[in-house]
């Protein structure tokens, strides 16, 4: 790990699971996330052109490091099939050094 890459977790909003495993496994397949989280069973409360709506979403959290940040988004937005996906990168401050060394190696290959 570099001194200017810095761990990141990346959030985004899925509308099920086939759809955040999809975008999951591209993620680490490329390098570009060393592992993800899917977690289904979340409910949505947004507004969307003007009216208060409800859905059923499943979150998906990526793990990677901060350099990949722009591959990985638009990676995450070419593979998601909502208009305006949610994508957010999460600055992590600090984390288990082991865990740290693992995400580091496991995304050190990956073209940027």
């Amino acid at each position: 790990m570099t001194a200017g890459d810095k761990p990141i977790l990346i959030y985004v909003t899925c509308p099920d699971v086939a759809v955040a495993g999809a975008i999951a496994e591209s993620a680490v397949a490329m390098g570009l996330a060393a592992c993800a989280n899917v977690l289904p069973g979340m409910t949505t409360i947004y507004r969307w052109q003007g009216k208060i709506e409800r859905a059923s979403e499943v979150v998906l959290i990526l793990k990677s490091m901060s350099r990949h940040w722009p591959a990985l988004c638009a990676a995450v937005a070419a593979r998601h099939p909502y208009e305006t996906p949610a994508i957010l990168r999460i600055d992590v401050a600090d984390g288990a050094a082991p865990f740290l060394a693992w995400l580091a190696a496991e995304t050190s290959a990956a073209e940027t």
